[in-house]
């Protein structure tokens, strides 16, 4: 292939610095609950017990998701502080070394300006910009498995030992974040490529059972943490069971038992979930890859030796795993967006044909007024308190460059529907995170009322909730324990004066029962997770919304 001049990257360097900064915009909006706050509440957990072997959520053990992603929020949480972007910030980080190594490997296996494009569309794909919001385990993941999967590449291309040490311990690292799954996508695209290629020899070399000894040591740390906490202590009382083997949850249950449906934690698949989710969860591109996965198999098939497999291999064929799966959430397809984003870069950039460039410029351009009236009809109902003129000044530049920038390339040029549909990115993630979101978390009252609470309990009086569902973002939150009593507000009640959080009409029980109680801010509560119509619609909301208040409650 011919190498492109110096004008085929001139706007992608500017646009990738962009694409950073986009996925930065959630770094300050409050935590997402009830996964995200959990998860911050166990790596905050470990830094005021100084205790990282554990995972206590409650004060009870906890034996779901492995260390790895709470020892690297636990390191962050202790060096900047309990604050949202100190917790958001690794998985940022570990979500944009995911897009260097897909950089890494694009250019390994076509040319930079492909690689570059690989980098934007992953940036800019849907399901990733929330993820970085959301918080999850899927940032650290996905960028573990592509670097190992680069490693391990280079090893086996090159020849390298070292090589095969860094692909081995990323993927022991992937496994210490969400189970043995993780060897999906790095397995499926290194031995897909090698058995779809013929190379059988190198397909059995011993280099790969010394990456499963590496790999095996490197997680020894997951290991030993599991047997302290759980196989030397029969006696717990886990998934209400006693003698619970956390090495055996680790290495099946977690993940087989699931997709077997013969864990403790169980679901109810089906085999079209990943695709429908794919549909929104890697848009804007989303047409795009399923265009360029349809064109790579149906080529590929032609010249199998002179194609790499590696990419298809390994996004495929967990897909087809998590599709049989009896366990399935969206969240889950994230680790194989790297593989999607170079499939979908080499197919853009490789396009020849003027009626194919064509049919998808006009498939693109009603993709795009249809994401637009999508934010614009969400913008008439909601009605974000959050949205300021300077908002909208950004929003309205973004698409100034919408109309303006794809008219710089011709109607034969893919980069007029390239930059078209990455620049609808920018607009609607834009909205969503300066606008949407922040609006949207005022409706997690849990956390709105520890703000209110940190700030405003200058006494430092005790602090007492009823139990409710989600309740760690007020324990991420705010500074100081919390008691907890029952869902009636009934329990050991802290000595007079104290400050309670809970339903109104609970809040209202301590006048009957002889206290005194002065009212101090209300709040409205919503499973802000679980977004329904009627609470989209600002005229139809306050049915559908709780009201939580905060009181003094004294003699």
């Amino acid at each position: 292939m011919q190498q492109p001049g110096q004008d085929k990257y001139k706007w992608l360097y500017l646009f990738i610095g962009l694409a950073v900064l986009l996925n930065f915009t959630g770094l300050f909006i409050p935590i997402l609950a009830p996964d995200g706050t959990l998860y911050a509440v166990i790596a905050k957990t470990m830094v005021q017990r100084n205790d990282y072997v554990n995972i206590i959520v409650n004060n009870t053990d906890w034996l779901d998701k492995p260390h790895f992603p709470f020892w690297v929020a636990a390191l962050s949480l202790k060096i900047f502080g309990i604050t949202t972007w100190a917790y958001k910030l690794p998985g940022i980080l570990f979500m944009l070394m995911g897009a260097w190594y897909t950089y890494k490997l694009a250019k390994e296996l076509y040319t930079r300006q492909i690689a570059l494009w690989a980098v934007l569309i992953l940036l800019t794909s849907q399901h990733i910009i929330l993820s970085n919001n959301d918080a999850r385990a899927e940032p650290y993941l996905t960028g573990l498995i592509i670097a190992s999967v680069y490693y391990f590449y280079i090893a086996y291309t090159r020849n390298k030992f070292w090589q095969l040490v860094l692909g081995s311990l990323f993927a022991a690292c992937a496994i210490m974040t969400k189970g043995m799954f993780a060897l999906v996508p790095i397995g499926g695209a290194i031995a897909g490529h090698l058995a779809i290629t013929k190379q059988w020899k190198q397909l059995f070399k011993l280099r790969w059972l010394l990456a499963a000894l590496l790999i095996l040591v490197f997680i020894f740390p997951e290991i030993y943490c599991l047997y302290v906490q759980f196989d030397s202590h029969p006696e717990k009382l886990v998934f209400d069971t006693h003698n619970v083997s956390g090495i055996k949850f680790f290495f099946w249950d977690s993940q087989f038992g699931r997709f077997f449906n013969t864990g403790p934690i169980k679901g109810h698949g089906d085999p079209s979930f990943f695709i429908h989710t794919t549909l929104w969860a890697f848009l804007p591109w989303s047409l795009i890859l399923f265009a360029a996965i349809w064109h790579f198999v149906k080529t590929g098939l032609k010249n199998v030796q002179k194609r790499e497999w590696l990419c298809i291999s390994g996004a495929l064929l967990t897909f087809l795993l998590f599709s049989a799966s009896k366990f399935q959430l969206p969240h889950y397809l994230n680790i194989v967006f790297p593989f999607f984003a170079i499939i979908t870069a080499q197919y853009l950039v490789g396009l020849q044909s003027a009626r194919t460039i064509n049919t998808i410029r006009i498939i693109q351009i009603g993709l795009v007024v249809l994401m637009l009236l999508v934010v614009g009809t969400l913008h008439y109902f909601f009605k974000p308190q959050q949205f300021s003129w300077d908002i909208g000044l950004t929003l309205l530049v973004w698409l100034g460059l919408l109309v303006i920038l794809p008219g710089n390339f011709g109607n034969a040029d893919f980069r007029q529907t390239a930059f078209r549909t990455l620049i609808i990115s920018f607009v609607v993630n834009l909205y969503l995170n300066l606008a949407f979101y922040p609006s949207l978390l005022k409706y997690q009252a849990g956390s709105e009322a520890a703000f209110w609470i940190k700030e405003h309990n200058t006494d430092q009086l005790p602090v007492a909730r009823s139990f409710e569902f989600a309740s760690f973002p007020m324990e991420f939150y705010l500074q100081q324990p919390i008691i907890e009593l029952n869902e009636d507000g009934s329990g050991n009640l802290p000595a007079t004066p104290f400050i309670f959080y809970g339903p109104k009409e609970i809040a209202e029980s301590f006048t009957a029962k002889g206290f005194k109680v002065e009212k101090l801010a209300q709040f409205q509560r919503y499973h802000i997770s679980r977004l329904k119509p009627k609470f989209l619609n600002a005229a139809t909301r306050k049915q559908e919304v709780a009201q939580m208040e905060v009181i003094k409650v004294s003699k």
